[in-house]
């Protein structure tokens, strides 16, 4: 009887490779670059050093995707896998940036710190699954998403509401003339608009992009109307190798690593979830040697996302899901797809061109990009049972009001120590610790097999947080 292939292990002619790898890689485009746009406009990087940014992340995207997909030696899930950085650790590093002694390079040493902790409680983590039930992590990716709506609408209203100004040697805090300009709130209702009419209208490949075709159309419209310029574009390099350490040595401070391995048990958790939906999906068994690989490899490119100054790196569900869709479950699929962000990221012309693309326009893709990571949390406590057990809504309860306290009332801990701050001044952190102690002490701990299988029913569900 003929053995029947693995359809994991299936290798494409070139020309059926490459468009399927690229459109995987445009289907995480936008979110993949949106943390380091962030991170380092908030931090108030020059042009040069932003774009410098995005390229050090879609290469660091690349070499993880190679780690998790190609697979090495104990390494890598070998499953149809793209990597890119967690909005989970958004929140968490824009307060270790802010902190005056920690800064770029203190997220930087968090990264590595969380990276290396990562690797090495990775084949304890499957263990720590009963802890974090669809209660739990539906709780969690709801406060991400709704933490990062005040980016999203920030950047709808072309930046801040105030800047800081230097006035006879004083800094001062000033309101931003440029702030929700008539202008710029069309241009990002226009790319708002754009995006729902392919979500509406559109099937298939172009619905899966339609994120990154707002923001094409956006970019248009403001370029017609002089609000982008190119200048930087041109005097960018076509070629350009991203360097280790490039903004210097990483520094290390107990409380911003600590925070940022909390982070990373969210994100461990998270993976592993995404790896049991997609062995379902592949027809391939996923056993504990196979997830224990798989988280390793999640470790490993966080500590070289903080090598290569970027960020904390995770399975991107979004990708999951077009497994899904086109039926398609080659890892060498994924394998090309890490090989073209590696190019991309050799390419500092394609990064000074993202960098140029104006904030309205990513204020109106980053209201569709942000609210569904909440709309995804949402969907996850769909599926918790409140009905036979009410003490869930506690859970939800208590651990949102906590996850609001930063958003809300950003000055609530100020009497509390200073190194405290990273970790107090991050809702998600909040809520995720409150939601698994009192998830605890509401419900108790379930069996290791009913914690796979809600982990397993959570991650169809969910988009990438």
């Amino acid at each position: 009887m003929p053995q029947v292939p693995d359809p994991v292990e299936q290798k494409l002619p070139v020309n059926q490779l490459m468009p399927l790898a690229l459109q995987h890689v445009l289907v995480m485009y936008a979110g993949a670059v949106a943390v380091p746009l962030i991170v380092g406009r908030a931090l108030n990087l020059s042009p040069q050093e932003v774009a410098f940014l995005i390229s050090a992340d879609l290469f660091a995207c690349g070499i993880a995707t190679l780690i998790q997909s190609w697979g090495f030696p104990g390494v890598g899930i070998r499953l149809p896998v793209m990597m890119g950085v967690t909005f989970a650790s958004l929140g968490p590093m824009l307060s270790i940036a802010a902190s005056s002694d920690a800064g770029l390079l203190g997220i930087f040493g968090s990264v590595i710190g969380a990276g290396i902790f990562g690797i090495l409680i990775a084949p304890f983590v499957s263990r720590l699954l009963p802890l974090f039930p669809p209660v739990v992590t539906g709780t969690i990716i709801l406060i991400i998403g709704v933490s990062l709506m005040r980016v999203g609408i920030n950047w709808a209203g072309g930046g801040q509401p105030t800047i800081t100004r230097v006035v006879d040697g004083v800094p001062g805090a000033f309101p931003n003339p440029d702030y929700a300009a008539p202008q710029g709130l069309m241009i990002a209702g226009f790319v708002l608009l754009f995006i729902l009419a392919l979500l509406k209208w559109a099937k298939g490949f172009v619905r899966n992009v339609a994120v990154l075709l707002g923001i094409v159309a956006g970019c248009v419209v403001a370029s017609v109307l002089g609000l982008m310029h190119f200048e930087r574009v041109g005097q960018a390099d076509w070629i350009g190798l991203v360097m280790p350490f490039h903004f210097g040595m990483p520094t290390f401070h107990l409380v911003p690593i600590l925070t940022m391995c909390i982070v990373m048990i969210v994100v461990m958790i998270e993976s592993l979830g995404m790896f049991l939906a997609l062995g379902e999906m592949t027809g391939r068994k996923v056993d504990r040697a196979a997830l224990t690989r798989g988280l390793r490899a999640d470790g490993l490119g966080t500590l070289i996302g903080g090598i290569f100054n970027t960020f904390p790196y995770t399975s991107f569900s979004q990708n999951v899901g077009l497994v899904g869709v086109t039926g398609i479950r080659s890892r060498w699929v994924t394998v090309a797809g890490g090989g073209i962000m590696i190019l991309l990221g050799l390419m500092p012309k394609m990064s000074a061109l993202v960098e140029s693309v104006p904030q309205v326009v990513l204020g109106g893709a980053g209201l569709v990009m942000f609210g569904m990571v909440a709309a995804t949390g949402a969907r996850i406590l769909g599926t918790v049972d409140f009905k036979k057990n009410p003490n869930n809504l506690f859970v939800v309860a208590i651990s949102v009001g906590f996850g609001m306290i930063p958003i809300v009332a950003p000055n609530f801990f100020r009497s509390l120590p200073h190194d405290l701050h990273p970790l107090l001044e991050s809702g998600i952190l909040l809520a995720a610790i409150s939601s698994v102690l009192m998830n605890l002490f509401f419900n108790g701990i379930v069996s290791e097999k009913e914690a796979e299988e809600e982990a397993t029913k959570a991650a169809t569900t969910a988009e990438h947080a």
